[in-house]
């Protein structure tokens, strides 16, 4: 499916906080200040009881203006002209110079002693949700703005070719996925995209990626890679050595998974188009960036267990479901499980289809424009199983936007971001074969037997096992450009290398050394962090396993289904109304009892397809 990201609260803190009236840091030097005065930050004094009258109105000050930045990013997303840029724009100037003003505020408050906890937690909050931490040198909040904006402008309006033909994002992404395509193709169309896409952005990349380390170093950190490593309630060490270990508890897998594709596309295409050993080429994954594999389960797929007996696609088109009518399923699942109905504005604001009359942006994303009242999603959805399941993913995010929304504004976001993600995501794990039946998509004597099983989990784990070491590298390449281990001349050439490390995959052409492939996928231009997504799918089967465990549950645990069960609803609920008032591990503990994110959930989950990996892989060599 496509890995969609959401509009998350940390995306849009830092627009929110821009939009109040400008800060002023007042304050004296020691020299200067008359004996005895104390310290004046943003018209606050230096003390516990300052910080918190800082942070009571920096609070007031953002939900306050939180609709009018929240429709300007909107209005620009889903209407691209020079316009709606340059509004944009405006607001993000704004948004990067206030913001890092109260983050440079909040730092200096989070260095006293005897702070409330909760105000201390909110300042941290302040100082490591910034996702555009300009300096603050005159001119450049404004120029990091218009970068920002230009950059995710030019993806949305990217082309690549078929054919000599030119073809849009969205179109081209379903087409990397259509098995009829040959190999020159497929190869035309990933390397047209990533040339025509990635390769101009670099120069503004570049110059962007300097402004934020800028501010990142303002703010007190090393680099902007090590300050968004330290919103995880750890150092920025101790998290990027946790996310490594979860990767390797579960590397196994995917190197199973990865000499059996590789041996399968081999089979097909032959030893000139892919080799029986060595990297998997990008292009022939069935997606443009090769993070989620399932397109090519056709080719892959075993005799008679591969033939799981139904096509989820061609079930939504027999329903004759409209992009609508798919929301409205997967709204049904969160009613299933005790939920509110959504509001009427949900279905007259959100942009389900792609306009025929101008630009978009097509990425799937989940938004919170009027605090939990005004809750849209933004997809071009195309009637197919991907944009099904992306639907769940996106609603998720909805239904944790509008549980938080009891808490205070600083704490409307999930306990970390890796929650955000994972939540739809268990919701999607629930659509079984037994789910589709309950929903009147599918025919009783059509559920495939236990004897499917393996079809079914293997059809999972091409993209939720592929993804994985997508997920990881995508933040890992972008700290080492920010603490300057790759430099913009090797920005190309490292990518390239840390895809073939992590993902054992290399491109179907030469690439240039000077171009900018990274800028081809949308969290790059669109500066948003990634390792969420790799949180997440891990995360995904503990709050499944959690959830499975809660009904009692006791066959495999790949089939198991919580559709209904309100009783779930009623736990996962106050899970997600914690938002992020408490450290994560309070939260995961609240629903799964435990307080280290694992691969353990996933691993049990694919423990037989595992087992029958291993099995087919014997005598063929592994890794690349």
């Amino acid at each position: 499916m496509k890995f969609a990201p959401a509009a998350l609260k940390t995306a849009v803190s830092a627009l929110a906080i821009s939009l109040a009236a400008p800060a002023y840091a007042d304050h004296h030097a020691a020299g200067e200040a008359a004996e005895g005065a104390v310290e004046m930050v943003d018209g606050h004094p230096l003390t516990a009881e300052g910080a918190a009258a800082f942070v009571a109105k920096t609070e007031a000050e953002m939900e306050k203006m939180w609709v009018l930045g929240g429709r300007a990013a909107w209005i620009n997303s889903t209407y691209i002209t020079d316009d709606t840029n340059a509004l944009n724009a405006y607001f993000g100037a704004i948004a990067a110079e206030t913001s890092v003003a109260k983050g440079l505020a909040a730092a200096k408050f989070a260095a006293l002693d005897g702070l409330d906890p909760d105000v201390a937690r909110k300042l941290d909050i302040l100082r490591v949700a910034l996702v555009l931490p300009a300096p603050t040198t005159e001119g450049a909040a404004a120029e990091a703005a218009e970068l920002a904006t230009s950059l995710n402008a030019a993806y949305g309006q990217g082309k690549g070719t078929l054919n000599g033909e030119e073809i849009s994002g969205s179109d081209i992404e379903a087409e990397m996925g259509n098995l009829e395509r040959t190999p020159e193709e497929l190869s035309e169309m990933w390397s047209s995209w990533h040339s025509n896409v990635g390769a101009p952005m670099k120069d503004d990349y570049v110059r962007l990626a300097e402004l934020t380390n800028a501010g990142a170093r303002e703010l007190g950190y090393a680099d902007f890679g090590a300050m968004q490593r330290s919103k995880y309630d750890m150092s920025a060490d101790q998290f990027a050595a946790e996310t490594e270990r979860m990767w390797q508890e579960v590397k196994p897998l995917y190197m199973a998974l990865h000499t059996y594709v590789r041996g399968k596309l081999n089979e097909h295409y032959g030893d000139e188009v892919q080799p029986a050993t060595g990297p998997i080429r990008a292009d022939l994954l069935g997606n443009m960036w090769a993070q989620e594999w399932g397109n090519i389960y056709p080719l892959v797929a075993p005799e008679g267990a591969g033939d799981i007996g139904y096509d989820l696609t061609a079930l939504i088109e027999e329903k004759g479901l409209s992009e609508v009518d798919m929301v409205r399923v997967g709204e049904k699942f969160f009613s299933s499980l005790g939920f509110e109905a959504l509001p009427e504005s949900f279905y007259r604001r959100s942009q389900f289809v792609k306009p025929r009359d101008r630009e978009v942006v097509c990425h799937a994303s989940a938004w919170d424009i009027e605090n939990s009242d005004d809750l849209r999603i933004k997809m071009c959805i195309k009637k197919n199983a991907d944009d099904f399941v992306t639907i769940h993913h996106e609603l998720g995010h909805n239904y944790y936007q509008r549980a938080y929304g009891v808490q205070d504004f600083l704490y409307r976001d999930s306990a970390n971001d890796g929650f955000h993600e994972a939540i739809g995501d268990m919701i999607a794990l629930s659509i079984t074969p037994e789910y589709l039946v309950q929903i009147d998509m599918l025919d009783r004597e059509d559920v495939p037997s236990a004897d499917k099983d393996i079809g079914l989990l293997l059809r999972q784990a091409m993209d939720k096992a592929a993804f994985l070491p997508f997920g990881l590298l995508m933040d890992r390449y972008r700290w080492g450009i920010f603490d300057g281990s790759t430099t913009p001349e090797e920005y190309n050439n490292d990518w390239n290398k840390l895809r073939l490390e992590y993902q054992g995959i290399t491109p179907p052409t030469q690439r240039d050394a000077d171009g900018f492939d990274p800028g081809a996928k949308y969290h790059v231009p669109g500066n948003v962090s990634y390792t969420r997504y790799f949180l997440a799918r891990l995360l995904q089967f503990q709050f499944y396993k959690a959830a499975c465990d809660k009904v009692g549950w006791e066959g495999p645990l790949h089939r198991c289904s919580f559709y209904g069960n309100e009783e779930v609803g009623k736990s996962l609920n106050e899970m997600l109304a914690m938002g992020s008032s408490q450290p994560w591990p309070d939260a995961l503990e609240a629903f799964t009892g435990e307080r280290q994110m694992s691969g353990k959930a996933m691993l049990e989950y694919f423990a037989p397809l595992k087992e029958w990996l291993d099995e087919q892989n014997k005598g063929k060599p592994q890794g690349w």
